[in-house]
């Protein structure tokens, strides 16, 4: 698919690896949608990227109406949709047991996958009943691509981790039936794991504690960019032969149980 003028969406694309992912797809000729809660950073996004290159809605993933209408947002904007990418996440880390002996409060872990997992399917659904009616872009029939995003957690939980790898793993495993269903269409889905990377959550822990996460990746030995997450985004919504898979960007790193 060459994405050229092409349209997506982007949850959580305000800051860290959303919004890397926004800045390559603007690279490459695309138009973006940003969906975020934080109205302040979607708005000084939109400045960065260009008000002729991107939008935003404030849009709360978990929530169908807003979720709706952020795609209908989208679509006034720019009469189209091409592209998918499930950014928004949280992953507080919390042990099933509590140092007083508590156990981790129900409310606690479902709010975590509410997000990571109902929320990406809350928008991915909603997105591909619009992709479907969409006219064909190519030979391929293709109508466009929907990218998830993972985490190496999905694999390698560390202690602490019960609800994010949980929410993560969900979302690897929904890939496959959903390419599976969404072939007929043209629609593909792919997801990203990825690993080790500098977001502001990551930046904002002290240097050595940041050289140390870098130094505990196999090669290269730092944490990646969203600018190399968002080429990987690029690639997966540009290749039609990519469907159906589950890529880690990870540096090659296997998480430790701490």
């Amino acid at each position: 698919m060459d994405i050229q003028n092409k349209i997506a969406i982007i949850t959580g694309g305000a800051s860290g690896l959303g919004l890397g992912a926004c800045e390559e797809l603007v690279i490459k000729g695309a138009k973006v949608c940003i969906f975020d809660l934080n109205e302040e950073a979607a708005q000084q996004a939109v400045e960065a990227l260009g008000p002729e290159n991107a939008t935003y809605a404030k849009v709360n993933v978990t929530d169908e109406a807003s979720v709706e209408a952020g795609i209908e947002h989208c679509l006034n904007v720019y009469g189209e949709l091409h592209i998918v990418l499930n950014c928004a996440g949280i992953g507080p880390p919390e042990k099933v047991i509590h140092r007083d002996g508590a156990p981790l409060p129900l409310e606690n872990f479902k709010k975590i996958v509410d997000i990571n997992l109902f929320g990406s399917f809350n928008v991915l659904s909603k997105a591909a009943a619009k992709m479907a009616t969409m006219k064909p872009l190519n030979e391929d029939n293709s109508r466009g691509v929907i990218i998830n995003v993972a985490s190496v957690a999905a694999f390698d939980g560390q202690i602490g981790q019960p609800a994010y790898a949980a929410s993560k793993a969900g979302i690897v495993g929904m890939a496959l039936p959903i390419a599976r269903e969404l072939a007929r269409y043209g629609i593909r889905v792919n997801t990203i794991a990825p690993g080790l990377f500098k977001t502001p959550l990551a930046m904002s822990l002290p240097d050595n504690v940041v050289e140390a996460l870098g130094n505990s990746v196999d090669y290269p030995k730092r944490l990646g960019s969203p600018t190399e997450f968002g080429k990987l985004v690029v690639h997966m919504a540009e290749n039609d032969y990519l469907n159906g898979e589950v890529i880690r960007l990870d540096g090659a790193i296997r998480m430790a149980a701490k």
